[in-house]
């Protein structure tokens, strides 16, 4: 009787083993699912990884994740904005699938890069006006893609010729004189911008986090990143402890904006600026004027973090050497505050806190300007050493 019910103890232990190890392998089965085919590549854009930092998770005793927009198949974040832009402009009757049409757009880079790739999945044109001293590869990448590029000389926003100014008179002269269908793009000032980062990237997050979100970081230009995920996350799931950061460049006005109410940082003195827009080696994010996109959710960004590019490089080299993340600057910037927040954080009783940062794109983009310091960078620094002001 006793051997009976011994036997009968290991059959259901054994039982018990046998279902573990199957509903195991069912959950990796899921995991690891191939994607299925689509039928175009826009249909790609979106669904991106979130991968965990371990070194800066290790060293800061808290979670760092990168939300990898880079991995949207033109390489940025961008690619959601472009694709929204379009479609919307699709639905108002603006550009008709199968007839000619051009999108026009000013950028510092990678909005023109998705909106090349998007317009040559759907049968448009694209037409990018961008600052001369844009980076090399971007100008490559765009020229590869078969856009019109225009370069201009960097310059103040009420400057006529200025990149965004030159795209808008190049999209009339274009409806006036060809009476082709055309749109402005109008990234800035699109509504169309925040609203597919309220509508996808901030749900993607939120589910891939499980909903345990202590801190949301990206980067400003124009604003739909940071206000689309951070309206989601407040507004729509209730996660008001979050604290949004919003991580600039020096000679940003953001900074200023958000942590004292004023859009004014010191190097806008007249003669001051190598550059006529932000002082920075940063491409991508950082400006001195509040957009539409930005007006939409400034009220959800509880506080902005300054980065010099000094720290932006040497962070971009770090996670290179330390965690194999090719990332590009405006990436690094969100890092450095990754850090500085984790320890803020932790000092407001969060012992292990859960941060998100956007990982727009790679280095791969920034080769001529920004790793072309960084790649100098002893392999050996160190996160302290990163951290110095």
């Amino acid at each position: 009787m006793t051997e009976r019910n011994i036997d009968w103890k290991a059959c259901v232990a054994l039982g018990s083993v046998v279902t573990t190890i199957f509903t195991m392998y069912k959950l990796y089965k899921q995991d690891k699912k191939i994607p299925e085919a689509v039928m175009g590549v826009e249909q790609l854009i979106g669904n991106t990884p979130l991968v965990k930092i371990p070194s800066l998770s290790k060293h800061t005793n808290s979670e760092i994740f990168a939300k990898l927009e880079l991995a949207n198949p033109a390489g940025s974040a961008k690619d959601r904005v472009a694709l929204n832009i379009i479609l919307t402009a699709e639905r108002k009757g603006l550009l008709i699938r199968g007839e000619p049409g051009w999108v026009f757009e000013g950028t510092s880079g990678s909005t023109g890069i998705s909106i090349a790739m998007i317009c040559n999945a759907l049968g448009y044109r694209a037409h990018i006006s961008l600052p001369d001293d844009t980076s090399l590869e971007k100008l490559a990448l765009l020229e590869s893609l078969g856009a019109v590029v225009n370069p201009v000389k960097p310059a103040s926003i009420v400057d006529p010729d200025q990149y965004v100014n030159a795209a808008k008179k190049a999209c009339n002269d274009m409806i006036t004189k060809n009476g082709i269908n055309a749109i402005f793009a109008d990234q800035f000032e699109n509504e169309a911008n925040w609203r597919v980062h309220y509508e996808t990237t901030g749900p993607e997050i939120y589910t891939q986090m499980n909903g345990e979100i202590d801190g949301f970081i990206a980067g400003c230009g124009t604003g739909g990143t940071i206000t689309g995920v951070a309206r989601y996350l407040k507004e729509k799931r209730g996660l008001n402890d979050c604290h949004v950061v919003l991580g600039d460049p020096q000679g940003s006005g953001f900074y200023h904006r958000i942590n004292h109410g004023v859009m004014y940082d010191s190097v806008e003195k007249e003669g001051t600026r190598r550059r006529h827009q932000v002082d920075t080696i940063v491409e991508g994010v950082g400006l001195n004027r509040i957009t539409a996109n930005f007006a939409h959710g400034e009220t959800r960004i509880d506080e902005a973090i300054r980065v010099s590019d000094e720290q932006a490089i040497k962070m971009a080299k770090y996670l290179s050497v330390n965690d194999g993340l090719f990332v590009g600057s405006s990436t690094a910037i969100n890092s450095v505050v990754a850090v500085k927040l984790a320890k803020q954080l932790q000092l407001q009783g969060i012992e292990n806190p859960r941060i998100v940062i956007i990982a727009c794109d790679s280095g791969s983009r920034h080769l001529s300007k920004f790793w072309k310091i960084a790649k100098d960078i002893d392999r050996e620094i160190s996160l302290t050493e990163v951290m110095q002001d």
